[in-house]
């Protein structure tokens, strides 16, 4: 990866250039789905730098690595905001890292682009929200599950703010549904093989209809692979997710994760001539075996965004890059993206994918257009929902 970054970083010249932060973890517990945001945002760059940059300017981007521990996010952003001078950052993935983030970000009047879904119930005026809110993946999910007849849930999650607030709202749309929550159940981020192999242990005794899982990276993965390994058939009692996605299922196997539920915004499976041309290009920048996930597009898409933002705006000032990113749009691999002026989200279109025999997911639902972003759960209830 440093040779990415090094080739990135090459031939600028610092008051020429429009520089940028990026922020994604390539070491530690996320680097997986951290790692596909840094390609995305490096692939992004590129082409925007290859086709003439910003208004005669390329965009410069420097990089750190803040080893998935929320400390080190904040620490490389003071570093990135107060040392740097840069005011615009890509970066966070999970919701612990952009909560570390937010009040360096609000404090020196930066703005963070956020690409990856996340719980929603926050607004900032320093922050531009392209990743699912809940309105856009959770619900769908639940109102597509509770309809085929998983009524019993199991919730397990890695301890921190995202899995225990998702888990909270699909708690109360199970419930309101007269479903059935067997247990609720959360591990560290470093949870061991023999913490997990009880989780599905007890899972086996709970004998749910559906496991939502929001475990993340290395205990996320290690628990899809016990869950066959132990012997409990995802074709009968799947494991649903709003995280899990082609890049960590090679590294799982795909053949023990058949039959496993992500609901998402994007797969890499979307048949459209911008996504295959997406999925081409990312393949020709980083290996023809290189999954394509929900990460990359994320990180892609919100940097196509912030271009088309710039040169309407010709400025990196903070509240005229917002306001020209409200009035721009981008036609993205995942579908048209624009932003909604009540919140800084994105409109985005809710799929919900199947892990297939021959690899990735089949999309088994989406929505007939993209959904306003409603993070406080305001106007949508589960009647709003068309699931067939």
């Amino acid at each position: 990866m440093s040779s990415v970054l090094s080739s990135l970083q090459s031939d600028f010249q610092t008051t020429d250039t429009w520089r940028v932060g990026v922020l994604f973890s390539r070491s530690g517990v996320t680097a997986i789905s951290e790692s596909e945001h840094f390609f995305g945002t490096v692939l992004a760059i590129e082409e925007i730098n290859e086709a003439g940059g910003i208004l005669g300017r390329m965009i410069e981007p420097i990089a750190l690595d803040p080893k998935s521990e929320p400390a080190q996010y904040r620490s490389c952003a003071e570093q990135l905001l107060l040392d740097e001078g840069i005011s615009v950052l890509f970066g966070c993935s999970t919701s612990s890292s952009r909560k570390a983030v937010l009040p360096v970000i609000e404090r020196c009047n930066g703005l963070l682009w956020y690409c990856s879904l996340y719980e929603g119930f926050e607004f900032s005026p320093n922050v531009i929200y392209t990743g699912a809110a809940p309105n856009q993946n959770s619900l769908q999910l639940a109102a597509y599950l509770l309809k085929h007849g998983y009524r019993k849930w199991h919730l397990i999650g890695s301890d921190y703010i995202y899995p225990r607030e998702s888990n909270r709202i699909m708690r109360d749309v199970v419930e309101q549904q007269d479903g059935e929550i067997t247990a609720e159940m959360y591990f560290p981020t470093n949870a061991n093989t023999g913490e997990l192999a009880r989780a599905v242990e007890a899972i086996k005794i709970a004998q749910p209809d559906v496991v939502f899982s929001t475990l993340v990276g290395r205990p996320g993965r290690e628990f899809y692979r016990l869950y066959r390994e132990l012997g409990i058939d995802p074709n009968k009692t799947p494991i649903a997710s709003l995280t899990m996605a082609e890049g960590e299922l090679e590294l799982i196997d795909t053949k023990l994760c058949e039959g496993h539920i992500t609901s998402a915004t994007y797969f890499s499976s979307i048949q459209s001539p911008a996504n295959q041309k997406f999925v081409d290009a990312f393949r020709r920048r980083f290996g023809l075996a290189s999954p394509v996930s929900l990460w990359a597009e994320g990180a892609y898409s919100q940097v196509h965004l912030f271009a088309r933002a710039l040169q309407r705006a010709g400025s990196l000032d903070t509240q005229k890059l917002v306001q020209a990113a409200l009035e721009v749009d981008f036609e993205a691999p995942s579908g048209y993206l624009k932003l909604d002026p009540d919140n800084q989200h994105a409109w985005l279109r809710p799929r919900i994918g199947k892990v297939s025999s021959k690899g990735g997911f089949e999309i088994i639902w989406e929505a007939p257009a993209t959904i306003k972003p409603d993070p406080y759960l305001t106007l949508y209830g589960m009647t709003d929902l068309f699931v067939p």
